[in-house]
């Protein structure tokens, strides 16, 4: 079985031991891993994403870092110069900028990645925090902020992705990366999830990458999950 270098599978699991058993089990079947909170924030849980990048394994360090400028920073530099291929950051015009001066000064090919709006927050939670736009709008207006920092991509929901591609595309930046959470298999529970679609419908709508977890981990048998969601990717969209 080959596996798609676009499927990103989230080790969403309680432990290191149970998150790198679960890399041994899907074995060749999967070429990409998000590393979450959870994980970094154990003891041994960033030398578990640097063990998974020895492994020839493309790693997204999901730190989603948001705080003052120099903080950001100082974080950004510090996962870049460790390795890392893909990092967070909320998309606020003064944390992605610093993560970009960050990475810069590491040296390192490090992609940054902005979060827009979380995929388990609704048009009602975001009227809750304060916010007049809906989903949508205020994913448009953090995607050409990202667009004018000059970070690498941007973390949006499938349902944004296609207005997200439209946008990059604009901006003269057809390599823009976006990268769905929120994607499902078709009839597989949505979760905590508000805002989610297939992977084939994710993927026609201008996605780089899909971000998989609990349909995978959560599975029996993870590598034939994986295996039947990278089939899917390939297939139109319905």
């Amino acid at each position: 079985m080959l596996a798609d270098p676009r499927l990103i599978v989230g080790l969403d699991l309680p432990s290191i031991d149970a998150a790198r058993a679960m890399v041994d089990r899907l074995a060749d079947g999967v070429e990409s891993y998000k590393v979450g909170l959870t994980l970094l924030a154990r003891p041994g849980g960033v030398a578990f994403a640097h063990e998974l990048r020895a492994r020839g394994k493309m790693v997204f360090q999901d730190w989603k870092l948001h705080d003052i400028g120099a903080q950001v920073e100082g974080a950004a530099r510090a996962v870049a110069e460790g390795g890392c291929d893909l990092l967070t950051v909320h998309a606020h015009p003064q944390v992605m900028r610093a993560a970009v001066n960050g990475r810069d000064a590491a040296g390192a090919d490090t992609k940054i990645l902005g979060v827009t709006v979380l995929t388990s927050l609704s048009d009602a939670d975001l009227a809750d925090l304060g916010h007049a736009e809906d989903a949508a709008g205020l994913v448009e207006r953090r995607v050409r902020q990202a667009l004018d920092c000059g970070i690498d991509g941007v973390v949006s929901s499938p349902l944004e992705a296609a207005r997200v591609r439209e946008i990059a595309v604009q901006a003269g930046r057809p390599d823009f990366l976006i990268v769905t959470p929120g994607v499902r298999p078709a009839g597989a529970d949505a979760g905590d999830q508000r805002r989610v679609a297939t992977p084939s419908r994710a993927l026609a709508a201008g996605a780089t990458h899909v971000v998989v977890a609990r349909p995978i981990v959560g599975d029996p048998s993870p590598l034939m999950a994986a295996a039947r969601i990278a089939a899917e990717m390939l297939q139109p969209a319905a």
